[in-house]
């Protein structure tokens, strides 16, 4: 069925200030850009279908670094995101507690105690005081810490005697009790004793969040999930099960070290292609999160001298994974927020390069000595960076790491002037999966605290800021011929917006709507 869509303002993606005033689609496939009176000359006995449409349209975005199923438990449970106090907080689990079934958890996603006046983590006894006898577990907005009340660490078996564990921090007071917080590896002492969800939850949290992605301009995402759900093969089943059949977004899936055996054991390969469901790099987790001063630093907190953050695996457990990784012909995907923890990463990947042709991830990339942005250059690997981490740490993270850390960070201009690539993503649940708010923030590095520019010299043009969510993110997986831009033979994946954001103030960037989304030459979402 051939289509000829004109009518507005039409982006490519293929270099600056590009444009086109038509495109002809055929059986989801661009199959020529040019003058609009010449397509429709060259293809008039083809042409079913001509759309005309108002607004700017850009190829359609691509996250590159997210939790679809995450997302979609952040929508269909407690989501404590936007909560902006620790009565609030209170507040939900005792209305949500009330409403809950016998025996049933209550399971809280996403608060930030950084959002709070009093920026302090929850207590256990005060979820006890609430909850109505029903175990609860609230997870931090990093997904690297989570809260849990007495009823929860009971079922988990957890006491005053329970040791820390490998990669992980009980928290306890003073006194040394326990307060109901769990940090990194700890997390799994609550975690493998919470239900796990079924098959028909997983299809749900996916449809869920792939609408919710749609309804956002983002056509296709980088998903990591396949390891928290009850083991590899009923999630991946349930990815199987939507997103194929459904045929409205794309997906590929990072692989989890613990279910990468398997991956092979079911007779996947990693790196085949396809144009709606496949497999990537190895995923991995070298350090964890800034927030809960997990994240591996090469010198102390500023704000605590005590620690300089978690190694999640020793040193040569780490190389151990890196090297299963390459006899598997696999790249690795390591999350590394801390500057120890890339450095950690860079030395592996110099030791064990990625096989021909692929790229390695790091994910992250926030804290970074110049040194090490030196020893990346020239190397086959990218960053996952995400633009709104920016917009939600700045300032406290000064606090945290200091103020000399603090502005050799999040430098995401760096990273493109050394000519490293980098992709855009959201790590949604972490933050929000709105491309056009990233966007904004990659440009104008505002904090959403006290509205104050971090780091000016790290914003970035606003085609860069596009090329984030557009063009790099086919890159790093290989698919530059078929995604993120608009040319003769790419899928056609559109998002039309309701503003041009080359012509309108940067500081109105995060104004701009989307107006459809446009997947295989069909429209799965309209504002209208």
């Amino acid at each position: 069925m051939g289509q000829l869509w004109f009518g507005g303002k039409i982006y490519t993606m293929t270099g600056p200030e590009n444009m086109v005033e038509a495109i002809y689609t055929d059986h989801g496939k661009i199959i020529e850009t040019g003058y609009l009176k010449d397509l429709k000359n060259k293809y008039k006995q083809q042409i079913d279908d001509e759309i005309r449409f108002e607004g700017v349209l850009f190829p359609g975005f691509i996250d590159s670094h997210l939790h679809i199923i995450g997302h979609g438990e952040k929508l269909l449970r407690l989501d404590l995101s936007d909560v902006q106090s620790r009565k609030e907080v209170i507040q939900k689990v005792q209305i949500a507690s009330n409403q809950l079934s016998e025996n049933e958890w209550l399971i809280g996603e996403g608060f930030n105690e950084n959002n709070w006046d009093e920026p302090i983590m929850i207590h256990r006894k005060e979820l006890d005081e609430v909850s109505n006898g029903h175990p609860v577990v609230l997870t931090r907005i990093c997904r690297h810490a989570l809260v849990a009340n007495s009823k929860a660490m009971e079922i988990s078996g957890v006491s005053e005697e329970t040791e820390d564990v490998p990669g992980g921090v009980i928290e306890r007071d003073f006194y040394g009790h326990l307060t109901g917080a769990f940090h990194d590896q700890a997390q799994e002492l609550i975690k493998s004793h919470m239900p796990t969800p079924d098959l028909d939850f997983l299809k749900k949290a996916i449809q869920t969040s792939v609408r919710d992605l749609l309804s956002k301009g983002i056509v296709s995402g980088h998903s990591e999930d396949l390891s928290y759900y009850g083991g590899f093969s009923k999630t991946y089943e349930a990815f199987k099960q939507i997103i194929p059949n459904q045929e409205s977004f794309r997906a590929h899936l990072l692989v989890h070290h613990l279910v990468v055996d398997d991956l092979h054991a079911e007779g996947h390969q990693s790196q085949e292609k396809d144009d709606w469901l496949e497999f990537g790099a190895m995923k991995l987790f070298v350090d964890g999160a800034l927030g809960g001063r997990t994240a591996l630093l090469s010198d102390s907190y500023s704000d605590d001298p005590t620690t300089n953050g978690v190694a999640i695996h020793t040193d040569e457990g780490l190389e151990e994974l890196v090297k299963k990784a390459r006899d598997y012909q696999m790249p690795i995907a390591t999350h590394a927020i801390g500057d120890l923890a890339a450095e950690k990463v860079i030395d592996l990947i110099e030791k064990y390069p990625p096989p021909q042709g692929m790229k390695d991830r790091l994910i992250h990339g926030q804290i970074m000595r110049p040194e090490l942005i030196e020893r990346l250059k020239g190397k086959s690997v990218i960053i996952d960076i995400q633009p709104l981490f920016v917009s939600s740490d700045f300032p406290w993270v000064i606090d945290r790491v200091g103020e000399r850390r603090a502005n050799q960070s999040y430098p995401w201009k760096s990273y493109i002037r050394e000519g490293i690539l980098c992709g855009g993503g959201s790590d949604a649940p972490i933050e929000i999966v709105d491309p056009l708010t990233s966007i904004d923030a990659a440009v104008n590095r505002r904090s959403t605290y006290d509205g104050m520019t971090y780091n000016i010299s790290e914003c970035l043009s606003v085609y860069e800021a596009f090329e984030l969510y557009t063009v790099n993110p086919a890159k790093i997986i290989g698919k530059e011929h078929v995604q993120g831009q608009i040319e003769a033979g790419f899928y056609a994946d559109f998002v039309i917006l309701n503003q041009d954001p080359f012509l309108i103030e940067i500081e109105n960037l995060h104004n701009i709507k989307v107006e459809k989304t446009i997947v295989n030459g069909k429209v799965v979402y309209s504002s209208t």
